[in-house]
């Protein structure tokens, strides 16, 4: 039998961002339902915020949003867009389910459950990846615009960011959430749906 023609689906996401992660999770579960290909990629947060006027907390919250983002794209560079998907999902885990510190420690462990370089952890304070960072971070927001952040989602020549939900999705609920986002994304001249959020991140 001809094996199934699977459609590529490029997902750009900040480790650190939580709506990104549960966009994430349930891109997972419209695989399992539609016939899709998720190929991973790194925005970041940090490089989107440079320059801006920030309140204080989330200026430092930006500080520590450097180096995931560095070592996720030291390990896209060395071993692919499959590995980087599996090191987002254990960043993922560390950072919003165990709420782990954002420090060398937790780069390493995650590198390790991913089975990949726990010594990639090391780019985490240089800038030796800052031009591949902000060429991979471009390639996504330039889709969609800067008055937006992450997830940046593109399907067959259409890019939107989104979408923002809690909980995840899952089974064909996930499915029929793809069919939906699709159809509006792929409408000519749409642009936005949007309502004020009443509920914080769900992970479960």
């Amino acid at each position: 039998m001809p094996q199934e023609i699977r459609t590529p689906v490029d997902f750009w996401f900040d480790p650190l961002c939580p709506w990104a992660w549960i966009a994430s999770r349930w891109i997972q579960e419209v695989e399992k339902v539609r016939s899709i290909e998720p190929r991973w990629h790194v925005m970041s947060l940090a490089v989107l915020n440079e320059g801006k006027d920030l309140p204080e907390e989330y200026r430092q919250f930006m500080t520590e949003a450097w180096g995931p983002v560095r070592v996720c794209i030291a390990a896209e560079e060395k071993y692919g867009s499959e590995a980087l998907g599996r090191l987002y999902t254990e960043l993922g885990i560390r950072f919003h389910h165990e709420k782990a510190p954002k420090t060398r420690e937790t780069l390493e462990a995650a590198l390790t459950a991913a089975g990949l370089d726990p010594s990639l952890s090391a780019v985490a304070e240089s800038e030796e990846y800052d031009e591949k960072l902000k060429a991979s971070h471009h390639n996504g927001m330039d889709r969609v615009g800067y008055d937006v952040g992450t997830p940046v989602i593109a399907v067959e020549g259409v890019a939107f960011f989104g979408p923002v939900v809690s909980p995840i999705p899952r089974g064909e609920d996930a499915g029929k959430l793809w069919d939906g986002v699709r159809l509006v994304a792929g409408t000519d001249g749409f642009f936005e749906l949007k309502r004020s959020r009443t509920r914080s991140p769900i992970f479960d």
